[in-house]
């Protein structure tokens, strides 16, 4: 069985000082780096929110509060303090983080109308190019990490499963920004119900 790594958008926007800070999030990138060196992935895929000033995700693009509902293409989603603005020092990836190691980075939400969480697509169902990447090279195992567990991560995971791969989430290498942790194990046990394995 060959297999992939799925790295999901280490960028400083998601670390604490960031505009839409993870909790913890620094905790995770040994673990993430230990698994790149492992030499046990055929591939190693990082992804990276690529956003445009005033995208329709932003509470700002509509003079609202962050974390409040909104609805978009394809899934009633979020809206977001300002995040990973393009060539922005916050879009960059974390500077611990051995990206010298991705073989491929998928950047994603940089159609300003629409949001992307998973890296196999966009909210909207356009396919951004990563199951034909990996089918193409006989990949027929994933495992993800990254941020947040509980959005980009989880996204990418179900799309992942739909798409008839192996999937695995490695949670020691994922942080949530869901800090209930009641909330959080539902969400949880929903990617499980969806043929996901969870793993420490």
């Amino acid at each position: 069985m060959s297999r992939a790594l799925i790295v999901v958008d280490l960028q400083n926007d998601f670390y604490p000082g960031g505009a839409l800070a993870v909790p913890e999030a620094d905790e995770i990138n040994n673990k993430i780096n230990n698994l790149m060196a492992s030499g046990r992935y055929k591939k190693i895929v990082g992804t990276q929110d690529w956003h445009l000033k005033t995208h329709n995700s932003f509470a700002s693009t509509h003079n609202r509060k962050p974390f409040t509902t909104y609805d978009s293409n394809g899934i009633n989603t979020v809206l977001w303090p300002d995040h990973c603005l393009q060539n922005t020092k916050g879009a960059d990836f974390h500077p611990d983080i051995n990206t010298e190691r991705f073989n491929l980075i998928i950047r994603k939400g940089y159609n300003k109308k629409v949001d992307s969480y998973s890296a196999f697509q966009e909210n909207d169902g356009t396919d951004l190019g990563l199951e034909a990447y990996l089918k193409g090279l006989d990949i027929d195992k994933v495992c993800i990490v990254g941020l947040a567990l509980d959005v980009c991560v989880k996204y990418t995971a179900e799309d992942a499963a739909k798409r008839g791969f192996d999937t695995t989430v490695i949670l020691s290498g994922s942080k949530a920004i869901e800090g209930n942790q009641d909330k959080l194990q539902i969400i949880l046990n929903n990617m499980e119900d969806k043929g996901i394995t969870l793993k420490q």
